[in-house]
């Protein structure tokens, strides 16, 4: 008797401390969450004081983190349900919240109370991207493409702009494309346009010594001329689901031809569709 009651405490301990190491969180990828969500607070703090120029950094370092915490929880196999959840509270923080308050303290204050509204709207297309992408990631998909902008890519376009030009916008003309340059990204954020995904690149398989060079080359690019190739790069890949997207159905219509039925040669060789008319 006392054996089958020393066994059923043991059974109970085992128990008890499965569901203890399941309530834990995985070290690694929560601190590279947790810096993210950081670089965001940094961005709002230096943005609300003026200081843009250092202000908009901090969402590039945020995106950095962003990508490196789900690429490692994937390759290590830490993945949980609190890791999701924790990324994604982070990811409104850094990538809705901050782009949202630098914009708004850079270029959307001579608009009053329209600039405030505007730079709500990206927050609340940036919290409503990231709860579809949830959904969708848990129903699974092509993993090739995202059902629109990213919030990461969007909130890269304000933040590459302002860190190209740091001192700020002061009358309401100019206000004017900042509010397209918040309401695009935003826009596209909620849209269904499909933006190109590089999660299914394999960074363990072969690939040629160019590949290396080509890398280098942006590494150099971006540290000698980090203003204009940035910029260049937030709004190119803004503009490449347009330029897909017209590529596309330039194909489609170049495949299929129209059918004049009233020809009496095309008439006899679609029998069935002259009958069908």
């Amino acid at each position: 008797m006392n054996e089958e009651r020393r066994l059923r405490f043991l059974r109970r301990s085992s128990d008890a401390r499965r569901r203890r190491f399941r309530r834990g969180a995985y070290l690694l990828p929560s601190l590279l969450t947790m810096g993210n969500m950081f670089c965001g607070y940094a961005c709002i703090v230096y943005g609300t004081r003026g200081e843009f120029e250092t202000a908009a950094p901090f969402i590039g370092f945020a995106f950095v983190l962003d990508m490196l915490d789900g690429r490692i929880a994937r390759m290590t196999g830490s993945e949980s349900a609190f890791g999701l959840q924790f990324d994604s509270l982070a990811d409104i923080v850094s990538f809705g919240v901050a782009p949202a308050i630098l914009s708004l303290n850079w270029g959307l204050q001579p608009l009053g109370r329209l600039g405030w509204a505007v730079g709500f709207m990206f927050v609340a297309a940036a919290a409503m991207r990231l709860a579809r992408f949830n959904i969708q990631s848990a129903a699974g998909g092509d993993k090739r493409y995202f059902v629109g902008m990213p919030s990461p890519a969007a909130a890269a376009v304000p933040a590459a702009t302002v860190y190209a030009y740091p001192w700020g916008v002061h009358d309401y003309r100019g206000a004017l494309p900042v509010l397209v340059m918040v309401l695009v990204p935003a826009v596209l954020m909620v849209s269904t346009i499909r933006f190109r995904s590089f999660k299914t690149i394999d960074l363990q398989s072969r690939r040629p010594y160019t590949v290396l060079i080509f890398i280098a080359g942006a590494i150099v690019l971006v540290a000698t001329h980090p203003r204009f190739v940035l910029v260049a790069m937030a709004y190119t890949y803004l503009a490449s689901a347009f330029i897909g997207q017209a590529i596309t159905r330039f194909r489609h219509r170049g495949g299929r031809m129209p059918i004049d039925t009233s020809h009496p040669a095309v008439e006899a060789e679609h029998p069935r569709d002259s009958a069908a008319g």
